[in-house]
C-alpha cells in the first residue's frame, strides 16, 4: 500500500508543468521607492485648546430707554465708532434746549457785567457770581450732551456683529444684550501643557492647530505668553496662543487640537512606512546597484522621533539615499527589486499607482 501511494505523488509531481515545480517570485520585486531627504522637523508636543475672539464685547445700553433706530444688520462687519443703535432722545433734546437758553442768558449777564466791572461800575462780587453763573450753564448743558450721547450705541473696536437681540420700540434696561461684537481678525487659543515642558515652552513657539469640523485642515499660529504659575493640582501650565483669522473661518468657543513645535532642527527625513520593525532594531531595504541589476539591501539604522507620516534617521543612512517605501512583502535581502515608481512623501498612494497596481497587490 505504501509503495502504491509513493508511486501515485511521483506521478502526480512529475506531471505538473516545469514552471509550476518552481518556488520563488517570479523575476524582479516590483516595488516603490523614496529618496532621504533633510527638511525642518521639531520635536512635537501635544495639547487640547479652546477658541477665543481677540477681542469680544456684549453691547448692551447704558441707561434705561426705548430703541429708536437700529442701524445695523446680523453678522455685520463694523469699524471702531460706527453707529449701532439710537436710543429714545426726545426728554434728552427738551433738557438740552432749555440748558442752552439758560446758557445764552447766562453769557449775556456775564457779557454786561465784564463791561460794568472793566468801567469799575460793578462790585467784584456781583461778577463773580456771573461768571460763577455762566461755568454753571456751561456744565449742565455739557452734562445733557453727554447723556444724549450715551443714547448713541457705538462699536467699540472694528469686528464682525452677532445676532441682533432687540427690535425698535423695546425697552432696554442697563446691561441688557443688544448684540455682540468680536474681532475675528486673530484667534485666541488657551491651552494647559505640563510643567515637565516648561522650559521649552515660550512665546513665539510655532504650534498647529485642527479642528474637526475643518478636516485635515492645518492652522499655523505661535505661542504669545505662558502663565506665571503652575496649577499646583494638575502640574500644568496655562499657554495662550495667536492663530491669524483672515478668512474668518475659526469662531470663538471651538475644540482645538493643538502640536507645539519645540527644538526646531533640520534632520534626515524618511516615510515611516519605509522602516521594519525587527525586535528593538530598525531596518530599512536601500536600494543599489549590483553587476547591472537592482538589487535591496537590509540596512540597521537609529530612528529618532517619529510623526505621523515621517521619522527622523539618526544614522544607518545619508541625504539621497533610495529605500523601499512599499512592496515590502516578497522583498529580501540581496533580491532583484524593479522600480515601479519614486514616491516622493507628498503625493498620495493613488497618484502614483495610477496605470498600475501597488507592489503589494502585484
Amino acid at each position: 500500500m505504501f509503495r502504491f501511494f509513493a508511486y501515485l505523488m511521483l506521478f502526480c509531481v512529475s506531471s505538473l508543468p516545469a514552471n509550476a515545480q518552481k518556488s520563488g517570485p517570479q523575476g524582479p520585486v516590483p516595488v516603490f521607492v523614496t529618496v532621504a531627504k533633510t527638511g525642518l522637523f521639531a520635536d512635537s508636543v501635544e495639547a487640547l485648546g479652546t477658541t477665543k475672539a481677540n477681542e469680544s464685547v456684549v453691547i448692551t445700553a447704558d441707561t434705561a430707554e426705548k430703541v429708536a433706530a437700529i442701524h445695523f444688520e446680523d453678522g455685520q462687519k463694523v469699524k471702531k465708532g460706527d453707529l449701532l443703535v439710537t436710543l429714545d432722545k426726545g426728554e434728552e433734546d427738551a433738557s438740552l434746549n432749555a440748558a442752552m437758553a439758560m446758557l445764552s442768558e447766562a453769557e449775556s449777564s456775564y457779557e454786561r457785567a465784564q463791561a460794568l466791572q472793566n468801567n469799575k461800575a460793578l462790585s467784584k462780587g456781583t461778577f463773580q457770581e456771573r461768571l460763577a453763573t455762566l461755568k454753571q450753564s456751561q456744565a449742565a448743558v455739557e452734562e445733557i450732551k453727554a447723556r444724549i450721547e450715551k443714547l448713541d450705541i457705538r462699536a467699540p473696536f472694528d469686528g464682525v456683529l452677532g445676532l441682533r437681540d432687540v427690535s425698535v420700540g423695546a425697552l432696554v434696561q442697563p446691561g441688557q444684550r443688544i448684540t455682540t461684537l468680536d474681532d475675528l481678525k486673530e484667534i485666541k487659543v488657551d491651552f494647559d501643557v505640563p510643567a515637565v515642558f516648561l522650559s521649552s515652552l515660550k512665546p513665539g513657539l510655532p504650534i498647529i492647530g485642527r479642528i474637526e469640523a475643518f478636516g485635515n485642515r492645518e492652522f499655523h499660529g505661535t505661542v504669545k505668553v505662558v502663565d506665571t504659575q503652575v496649577d499646583p493640582v494638575t502640574r500644568t501650565v496655562r499657554a495662550r496662543a495667536v492663530i491669524p483669522n483672515e478668512d474668518g473661518q475659526l469662531k470663538p468657543g471651538l475644540l482645538m487640537s493643538l502640536v507645539l513645535l519645540k527644538n526646531q532642527r533640520q534632520a534626515l527625513l524618511i516615510p515611516e512606512e519605509a522602516i521594519i520593525k525587527r525586535g528593538d532594531d530598525n531596518f530599512v531595504f536601500s536600494v543599489h546597484e549590483q553587476d547591472g541589476k537592482t538589487v535591496a539591501r537590509q540596512t540597521r539604522i537609529r530612528i529618532g522621533v517619529r510623526q505621523p507620516g515621517r521619522v527622523e534617521i539618526l544614522s544607518g543612512l545619508k541625504e539621497g539615499d533610495a529605500v523601499i517605501s512599499h512592496g515590502l512583502v516578497k522583498v529580501r535581502d540581496g533580491a532583484e527589486i524593479n522600480v515601479r515608481a519614486n514616491d516622493d512623501s507628498n503625493m498620495p498612494l493613488t497618484d502614483l499607482l495610477k496605470g498600475g497596481q501597488t507592489p503589494e497587490a502585484q
